[in-house]
């Protein structure tokens, strides 16, 4: 259309008239109440954003997906098989559960993401591999004309593809999209871990029921084909589909802690870790067609061993976990928000474990007699003399049973005070590792703001029982255990004599003296006190 037609249109058409910017003050007070709004703002993607929405659907979806698989695995085995296999195939899960929960305890990662891995395996994982692998060995059976090459194709080339891309996919998307509890090698493993022992549940389900349809066939008893599945799949080899999967967790979490411009070892190595899955996934699903002593060859030369070394790596995994506690957290009991026992006594589960019972039979004794406060000398308190004198202290026959129960309760405090302070100083230890590679984010300075403050509001409990069991368990000889715990004062700027020149450390993170406001049920003592002194040499 040229510019004369269009210009011609616009002169036929009425005109209308402009508010002029003189009229802003007309305008703005002839609007409607909001009551009587004409035109409401729309919320475009609003909905999905919703947290509570996200997670309802993600269950829902989990929760149709167990239900088809409850149904296909029924219609397979029978009633009768399912209600055997699900009694036999639940047996192994809380021990797995336990072993890798046990791995986890140096930063423990919410539940709600171990259920939501479990239920991914159990149910997601489970249904695509029973409907994929299905699929496929029909396809090549009837391309090929011969069942029995279809089934060991399905089962060493099929299978293992399937499978373990099933599982990682969960892997994946709590490392995309719950990246904070996703932090290293061990976050990999335990993730992998809890995919694979769900997954191997359902599994389990299907194998164990249809070995015990086959004894009911056979009439053999429930002391043939069933104990033989049971003894091989739980008994032997509970670990094997968690050892895949979690060769893609190590992946995956070497990925989490390296950099953000190692673009390709962050793309490369959960890849790397997904094929060496695949890889040990058809030698063990193949290992039945290396002629009748195949099966024990690839077991003990093989996956033994595998087993063993992945082991040996989560373990030194999570101990380097607890060295980054002793080389991260001295630099704030250098600026005064620890003291100098405490990063010792964090870098040790045996100190952590002794100081939550230490806090708890501390609270107990101040609750038994008098009002519940700490002393100033926790060397003098029977809740640091030794058992016989704590029990001697807490023997108490005319006290009432209301009474106990406030104890009780008041030591459960304690011991979940010291609990609380120990993840909260865990967690700022891992802040400041993610800073110094480069991978913290933009808001680091508002996190360690909130960790200090969780971990300020809690000194005054989980100081002295964390420097007693520092003391208590060699990590700190007792000439230099300070002989009472007193507030530290805080630093005007905790990091100003830390030589860092890049961010986040490059700019001092307070201007003024923190916390010196907020509302502590403990007022800071300002006494004079001796500084704390380093060992010599």
């Amino acid at each position: 259309m040229s510019d004369g037609s269009v210009q011609q249109q616009r002169h036929s058409q009425p005109a209308v008239p402009v508010l002029e910017e003189h009229l802003v003050g007309e305008v703005l007070s002839a609007v409607p109440d909001r009551g009587q709004w004409r035109y409401r703002p729309r919320r475009v993607g609003m909905l999905w954003r919703s947290r509570t929405l996200r997670v309802v659907a993600v269950f829902t979806v989990l929760a149709l997906c167990g239900l088809v698989i409850l149904a296909l695995v029924r219609d397979q085995t029978g009633t009768q098989g399912f209600l055997v296999g699900l009694g036999l195939a639940v047996l192994p899960v809380p021990v797995l559960m336990t072993a890798f929960r046990w791995l986890d305890r140096v930063e423990p990662g919410p539940w709600r993401t171990m259920l939501f891995a479990f239920a991914w395996g159990a149910c997601a994982a489970a249904l695509v591999a029973i409907l994929a692998n299905s699929f496929a060995t029909r396809w090549i059976a009837t391309a090929t004309a011969d069942p029995g090459s279809a089934d060991t194709l399905g089962a060493t080339v099929i299978a293992p593809v399937v499978e373990e891309s099933a599982k990682a996919a969960a892997v994946l998307l709590i490392f995309l999209f719950r990246r904070r509890d996703f932090g290293g090698i061990v976050d990999g493993v335990v993730v992998a871990g809890f995919t694979a022992t769900g997954f191997a549940f359902t599994e389990n389900i299907l194998y164990l029921g249809n070995a015990f349809g086959e004894d009911q066939q056979l009439d053999s008893g429930f002391a043939s084909v069933t104990v033989a599945t049971f003894f091989v799949r739980a008994v032997m080899s509970p670990f094997a589909h968690p050892l895949f999967t979690v060769l893609t967790g190590i992946g995956f979490g070497i990925a989490a802690s390296s950099a953000r411009h190692q673009r390709v070892r962050r793309l490369a190595l959960p890849l790397l870790g997904l094929l060496l899955a695949m890889g040990m996934h058809a030698l063990w699903n193949g290992s039945s067609s290396f002629g009748p002593y195949g099966f024990y060859a690839v077991y003990g030369a093989f996956m033994v061993p595998a087993f063993g070394l992945v082991t040996w790596l989560a373990i030194w995994a999570r101990r380097r976990e607890l060295r980054t506690l002793g080389v991260e957290l001295p630099a704030y009991a250098a600026a005064g928000w620890l003291s100098p026992a405490e990063p010792l006594a964090l870098s040790s589960m045996r100190a952590r474990g002794m100081a939550r019972d230490i806090a708890r039979q501390c609270a107990a004794a101040a609750a038994t007699g008098g009002p519940f406060s700490r002393p100033r000398d926790p060397a003098n308190h029977p809740a640091y003399a030794p058992a016989h004198a704590r029990h001697a202290a807490h023997a108490h026959p005319h006290i009432s049973a209301a009474t106990r129960k406030e104890v009780k309760a008041r030591g459960r405090q304690a011991a979940r005070t010291v609990a609380e302070y120990e993840s909260f100083a865990t967690s700022l230890a891992f802040l400041r590792r993610q800073a110094r590679r480069g991978t913290a984010g933009p808001d680091f300075a508002e996190r360690e703001r909130e960790l200090l403050h969780h971990l300020w509001q809690r000194r005054e409990t989980a100081g002295p029982a964390l420097a007693h069991a520092a003391q208590a368990t060699g990590r700190l000889r007792p000439r230099f255990t300070p002989a009472a715990h007193q507030p530290y004062p805080h630093p005007a700027h905790p990091y100003a004599g830390q030589p860092y020149s890049a961010p986040p450390y490059s700019a001092p993170t307070y201007t003024n003296a923190p916390y010196a406001n907020a509302p502590y049920t403990h007022a800071p003592d300002n006494r004079p006190r001796p500084p704390y002194t380093n060992p010599p040499g």
